[in-house]
């Protein structure tokens, strides 16, 4: 979490019973409310295995307590996506309600790999068909490549806007987690089309980025890749491939359009709450 230290005020809690670390809180504090991390994927309470519920309700309130003695109004809360639970619990989510309201409630598009993955059959066309363009794939890739010629070029282009994290910072994250980022690239007679940043937790990946040149769009480029690597993330016995979140500020709360192509790459929807607890 060190590189977001320019973008948020960390106030991450470490939980302790009797002098036992049992549970830890990310957070970061904006004015007077103290968030679940809004730089990270997780959220809430990151508690051990087969802990008890009344357990779990003890930290929450915890927390709670904390922030009211630190003088913050507002805590927000949010929950952990189910495809990254390491055990089937819903403890929080429960206590979460008794103690809060819903705030939002994010749609998370994930491949489960326990059941067989519904392929759009013409996304599978188009994939079978492209074999004989000699496409040529990178793992490991370059990420000057991929992020100075097709990701900032097409987000700055399409929406005005930076990716999430500069190259520098993508950089540095993959040299101290190079088993967790994984950066592919494919190309055609060596010029780059389009491009996948992976990352990987136990046994689930998301692809963090993705993005296509004109040309590469043109050639559904960035379509075959994905294809690729959910065949082999599958051969590799990953459970879940999360594709991230379709939210959008729009009537719907969700881009139509994004979340028929995720669908039609198999994926399921899974949701992520977020509940807001007043402290006043």
């Amino acid at each position: 979490m060190e590189y977001h230290k320019d973008r948020y005020e960390d106030h991450s809690l470490l939980l302790f019973k009797k002098d036992k670390l049992v549970a830890l809180f990310p957070a970061n504090q904006q004015e007077n409310c103290l968030y679940s991390h809004q730089g990270l994927t997780f959220g809430g309470l990151v508690l051990p295995k087969n802990i008890g519920a009344d357990e779990v309700n003890q930290l929450l309130l915890s927390v709670m307590d904390y922030a009211k003695a630190e003088n913050f109004q507002e805590l927000i809360v949010k929950t952990i996506p189910e495809i990254y639970h390491t055990q089937k619990t819903n403890e929080l989510l429960y206590f979460l309600s008794l103690q809060g309201k819903l705030q939002s409630r994010n749609l998370v598009l994930a491949i489960d790999y326990s059941q067989e993955v519904q392929l759009h059959k013409t996304k599978r066309k188009h994939f079978d068909k492209n074999h004989v363009l000699g496409f040529e794939i990178e793992e490991n890739g370059s990420f000057p490549e991929f992020w100075n010629d097709v990701l900032a070029p097409k987000l700055d282009s399409k929406y005005s806007a930076k990716p999430v994290h500069s190259l520098a910072e993508i950089t540095k994250l993959a040299t101290l987690f190079p088993s967790n980022i994984i950066q592919y690239n494919i190309k055609l007679e060596g010029e780059i089309l389009a491009g996948i940043t992976i990352f990987k937790h136990n046994n689930v990946v998301k692809s963090q980025y993705g993005a296509n040149t004109t040309k590469g769009a043109s050639l559904r480029a960035l379509e075959y890749l994905f294809i690729y690597l959910i065949e082999k993330f599958e051969k590799e016995n990953m459970q879940y491939f999360s594709m991230g979140t379709v939210d959008a500020d729009n009537e719907q709360g969700y881009n139509s359009g994004l979340l028929k192509q995720k669908e039609e790459l198999g994926c399921v929807c899974f949701t992520q709450d977020i509940f807001k607890i007043s402290l006043t």
